[in-house]
């Protein structure tokens, strides 16, 4: 019968040696420690944290403090890999067991395991609920079981990684073990399923809030897409970003539209040979200022702090699925943007995506109303943070740090203007796509118009106030809005939707906001956000302490390289910042700067202190 490891009467003062001996910090992060002290004392845990609160460490510390093995559920080998490096690097017996690995490392992991060298052991699902593994494992005393990224159970479900589905076994086949889910987007449904699914109703929830004030959010509708998204990227002035895309073909597009415009960018998606995907993912990871173009392959585990920005140049999945990628931006808490181009094609390829998938009805209608709350997002009027932690169940009246604060959007009535839309769809027979309705309105006698007798119509040419684009803006923001729908079946042409009656017969109102154009890169006017909601980790650094973190940065990248690992592996920005202000001359000082473990002084100390010595006051 499976065995749990019991913790030492000192185990809560461990927690607190482990925080300053192994990973340098003095103090535990807002949320960190009730999250700590619930796994201490055996209990299970549903932990949501947004990106970059220091999810990992809730659960790193307490296995350190509690010694024995501790057992890690990642989906990707990138996520893995990283965290298994960088607890290495903090002087942590820490392995991981996946297919990149050899053979021959993989059984040099597991005799570690079995000789109790290792204290966390990281792997997938699809590798953990093996027959043999479990078997295995079970004949070992666990101190805890970790399921990180654990919106993957509600979010993929069985159709896209079976392996998640069948973590709700794991209580049973580990009695006694407490068990912990990691996670940084879900909202109550999916929280709900996974307490349900994963622990069968039986964890303590921590949730420690949704928003990320230091990334700007804007969305912006789609015209000429290669040069909206050239034009974003050059604005960002050479800084790490990601820029999705829906298709493998629209990312090796874009990629090369932006290397042939001066932008360090390279290609990433499920469809390239797998040693040039790992290959442009070492190079993002390593270098300095560049882009990567990837679909949704790319991201999740990716774990570079110093990432600018996020483009998507098409819409996302769901909200939950923007709220995710969007993260991947501003990890360090400087400032960083969240960029997102869409239009309406967009809705009917995501309504048909829905409708293609194999899931129980149900679940496409979840999908359907998690798809409305992003249309919501980026047709939002008012303050587009406050719609998106609306969702999550959070309140903000004005951020001060999106593109509708900083620059407040005029709305107008559009209700005439909805129900000429809305006549034109029913005369027409509700068959046809948008731009033969714009031609209706419009009165251009085209092909189609003619074969139908669509300019016998009583709605042929009454739209001569507004011109096509603006006709299609207000068809895209008809379909958000719940007046139009878009017949997937019927090959994408439009139908009243559920408040169209409504709208036809002036019970309701529209209101439309009209559209606007993005300045182009080196016109845009600067703006700045509030100082209550930018927030920022550090202040300005002196002159000389400026000069100095560039050469402390130089170092740890030549580290790095040597290593063959992320220069945020070696110390993160943080940390250097924190050297340039204090300039530890010996070994004792560098041992009190953020950080700073007791691997990491022996390991690296010398290095810096010779380049800050070089400097000079």
């Amino acid at each position: 019968m499976q065995q749990t490891a019991q913790p030492s009467p000192e185990i809560k003062q461990d927690k607190s040696r482990v925080l300053s001996g192994i990973f340098g910090f003095d103090t535990f992060r807002p949320g960190q420690e009730e999250v700590i002290d619930c796994l201490l004392d055996g209990d299970n845990a549903l932990v949501v944290m947004p990106t970059g609160a220091g999810k990992s460490l809730c659960f790193q510390v307490p296995a350190l403090a509690r010694g024995g093995l501790s057992v890690v559920v990642s989906p990707l080998v990138a996520l893995m890999q990283d965290q298994v490096t960088a607890l290495r690097l903090a002087g942590v017996a820490a392995k991981t067991i996946n297919s990149s690995r050899s053979r021959e490392q993989n059984v040099e992991a597991w005799r570690s395991v079995q000789a109790g060298e290792c204290r966390l052991l990281y792997m997938a699902p699809e590798r953990l609920m093996t027959e043999r593994m479990i078997t295995a494992l079970q004949r070992i005393p666990l101190s805890f079981l970790i399921v990180d990224e654990a919106h993957c159970i509600s979010q993929w479900g069985p159709s896209f990684r079976p392996e998640y589905a069948d973590l709700k076994r794991l209580g049973e086949l580990f009695p006694g073990v407490p068990l912990a889910a990691f996670t940084a987007t879900a909202d109550e449904m999916t929280r709900a399923e996974i307490v349900e699914k994963l622990f069968a109703g039986q964890a303590r929830s921590f949730i420690a809030g949704f928003d990320r004030p230091n990334i700007r959010l804007s969305v912006e509708m789609k015209r000429d897409l290669k040069r909206q998204a050239l034009s974003f990227v050059k604005s960002q002035d050479g800084a790490p970003g990601i820029v999705y895309c829906l298709s493998r073909a629209k990312t090796e597009r874009t990629a090369q539209h932006l290397n042939d415009n001066g932008i360090l960018a390279l290609p990433y998606h499920a469809g390239m040979d797998k040693r040039e995907r790992d290959e442009n993912q070492n190079r993002f990871m390593t270098e300095d200022g560049m882009v990567m173009v990837a679909t949704i392959a790319f991201g999740m585990g990716i774990d570079k702090p110093d990432l600018r920005f996020v483009l998507h140049t098409d819409l996302p999945g769901n909200i939950e699925a923007y709220y995710q990628e969007l993260g991947r931006a501003g990890r360090d808490g400087q400032p960083a943007q969240a960029h997102m181009l869409y239009g309406l094609d967009d809705i009917r390829m995501r309504r048909m995506f829905i409708e293609e998938d194999e899931g129980a009805e149900d679940r496409k209608r979840r999908d359907h109303k998690r798809l409305d709350a992003l249309l919501g997002y980026c047709e939002s009027p008012v303050c587009r943070r406050g719609a998106l932690l609306a969702y999550f169940g959070e309140t903000l009246d004005n951020c001060g740090n999106c593109d509708v604060c900083l620059d407040p959007m005029e709305t107008a009535d559009g209700t005439e203007a909805g129900q000429k839309v809305l006549s034109a769809v029913s005369r027409t027979g509700q068959i046809f796509g948008a731009a033969h309705i714009i031609d209706v309105l419009s009165g251009s006698l085209t092909e189609k118009v003619e074969k139908f007798s669509h300019d016998a119509l009583p709605t042929f040419g009454v739209g001569g106030e507004f011109s096509k684009a603006e006709w299609r803006s207000l068809i895209r923001q008809l379909v958000a809005g719940g007046f139009l729908a878009i017949d997937i079946e019927g090959h994408g042409g439009l139908r009243l939707g559920e408040k169209g009656g409504a709208l036809l017969k002036g019970e309701v109102d529209f209101t439309y906001r009209p559209d606007r154009v993005r300045p182009r890169a080196g016109k845009e006017k600067k703006k700045t956000a509030t100082a209550a909601t930018a927030t920022r980790v550090i202040e300005d650094l002196s002159a000389p302490d400026a000069q100095l973190l560039t050469r402390l940065k130089a170092l740890r990248s030549d580290l790095a390289k040597q290593k063959g690992v992320p220069a945020f592996v070696i110390f993160h920005d943080k940390s250097l910042i924190d050297m340039a202000r204090r300039r530890p001359a010996s070994q004792a000082d560098f041992a009190h700067v953020h950080g700073v473990g007791e691997a990491k002084l022996e390991a690296f100390s010398e290095a810096f202190l010779s380049v800050i010595s070089e400097v000079g006051e």
